[in-house]
């Protein structure tokens, strides 16, 4: 058998997430139901690099699964590629060592979420729009005390099965893209659930002047969900990109 990376991009609006839902269509499901389709595999099974939550979007995601022998890499991504719906993309598949893993071997995450003041028709899928303005340096400021923490409870969901709630933030910086147009990225070795859209949710309630910049910080050093703000909506949010170690790819 042998393992492979498959890169791929998605638009969630229309999914219940990335993992596979008993009550819903998942990019997971439907990914996997192509490959299987094209490969006519019915053992194929696809993990993912993460979960992003429903409506959430990906501009790279990446997932592993194993096969005895694939053949043309670039004429499997075509063949998907027809298979697979419009809101589904496979950029690459790449073979890796059979010991590599997309979730466990990522060394970083980027998320962007996207904030507009402004009525816009044609982006009103993919931003949030919030109706009054904001103070993004008090964002910003606010958003620099993420690196001074490393246990993140008070920005995850509640009754996850992870074994640790740390996380090492790299990056986390509000960007100004047009007159009335804000991105937030955000870099980590990993994620938890639903944290970026807790975190600007929490950080949108600095913006509004409805907590200060010390208040952020207690929210963190409180370790407790119910402590930070609501979270985003997730139409906003887009995985960006995905890091690993050249040395788990072998073409």
């Amino acid at each position: 058998m042998f393992r492979y990376f498959i890169y791929l991009a998605y638009d969630g609006t229309d999914y219940h997430g990335w993992q596979v839902q008993p009550n819903g269509v998942s990019v997971q499901e439907t990914l996997t139901k192509a490959l299987v389709t094209f490969l006519r595999d019915d053992a194929i099974e696809v993990t993912g690099a993460g979960r992003t939550d429903a409506g959430v979007h990906a501009r790279l995601m990446v997932a592993h699964f194993d096969l005895e022998w694939m053949g043309d890499p670039d004429m499997m991504t075509d063949k998907l590629n027809r298979i697979l719906p419009p809101d589904i993309s496979v950029y690459r598949v790449r073979r890796v060592r059979q010991d590599a893993h997309a979730r466990f071997d990522a060394t970083y995450r980027t998320y962007k979420y996207y904030i507009t003041t402004r009525k816009d028709p044609f982006n009103r899928k993919y931003v949030w729009r919030v109706f009054q303005k904001l103070d993004f340096d008090k964002m910003n400021e606010a958003a620099r005390t993420l690196f001074d923490y490393t246990d993140f409870t008070s920005f995850s969901k509640l009754h996850t099965d992870v074994k640790t709630n740390n996380c090492r933030i790299m990056r986390a910086a509000w960007e100004q893209t047009g007159e009335e147009d804000w991105v937030f990225t955000i870099q980590a070795d990993r994620f938890l659930r639903n944290m970026v859209r807790a975190i600007v949710g929490t950080l949108v309630e600095v913006g509004r002047g409805k907590l200060s910049v010390e208040g952020f910080r207690r929210v963190i050093e409180k370790k407790d969900r119910c402590s930070a703000g609501t979270s985003a909506p997730g139409n906003a949010l887009f995985l960006e990109d995905i890091g690993y170690p050249e040395e788990l790819f072998v073409e």
